[in-house]
């Protein structure tokens, strides 16, 4: 399997023969409900389109998922496979091919097991979704704001975690994002052989009155070390931007 970070959650995963783009934010700003003074997120690099996209994977309808100036520039005709709210923004955008999955469900493409398991609460009630990907005797896992179901314990064995390794937390509201504690518990709940960040960083910038109020705790490194102290034999990768990285897995 090869990984790369795209910046802020976006990734392009290459599984199975295919190149799955996941979360992309790849042109253009990122703003929530048209609020700029608000929040405003900025690219610093310019970066190609990456070429030969398979499919395209969204776990969320929010813009910083299902960022449509990203999928305007899309070709149309690439599958889709997103949450219930994902799939109704890609399809008022006229994506031709689209595949809506709710937290439980599955879907086979090509080579590769999707599925969808319970992730983040966005409103009162609604769920987005992590998703499982299966493929080559290789399994991942990625949930982008650290919200782990409890019926992951009920999964086959997992090699690979993406998720948060830092928490941004808000005054009074608490975390937007879970980070060190839920990776952790998530890491001693499925033995994962290797966990890698998203959600942080990368070549972009952020600003707004939100993110003068929004704090981070924690870095990459304090998680390697939580994860030795607790005797946990997975490890920590720590991505660059734009820079693809394999991971080999031991078959027993």
């Amino acid at each position: 399997m090869q990984l790369t970070w795209l910046d802020s959650n976006s990734w392009l995963i290459e599984l199975g023969g295919k190149n799955i783009l996941l979360d992309p934010w790849l042109v253009g700003n990122l703003s929530f409900g048209d609020l700029p003074w608000l929040f405003l997120g900025s690219k610093t690099i310019d970066r190609p389109i990456p070429a030969n996209i398979d499919l395209i994977l969204l776990s969320q309808g929010l813009p910083d998922h299902a960022h449509i100036p990203t999928l305007e520039v899309l070709d149309r005709s690439i599958p889709v496979v997103g949450s219930p709210s994902a799939a109704k923004v890609v399809q008022k955008l006229g994506y031709q091919q689209v595949t809506a999955l709710a937290p439980g469900e599955s879907y086979r493409f090509a080579q590769i097991d999707i599925k969808a398991v319970p992730g983040s609460p966005v409103g009162p009630t609604a769920i987005e979704n992590g998703y499982i990907l299966r493929a080559d005797g290789t399994s991942l896992y990625y949930e982008p704001h650290g919200y782990h179901s409890p019926t992951l314990s009920q999964e086959p064995e997992i090699d690979i975690v993406i998720t948060p390794l830092i928490d941004l937390k808000l005054p009074l509201l608490g975390p937007v994002i879970k980070g060190k504690a839920s990776a952790i518990a998530l890491c001693e709940l499925l033995k994962p052989k290797f966990i890698v960040p998203t959600a942080a960083g990368g070549d972009i910038k952020f600003e707004g009155l939100l993110m003068s109020i929004l704090t981070a705790e924690g870095t990459v490194a304090e998680f390697a070390d939580l994860l030795t102290s607790k005797s946990l034999a997975t490890k920590t990768i720590d991505p660059q931007p734009w820079q693809p990285f394999s991971l080999e897995l031991a078959k027993v």
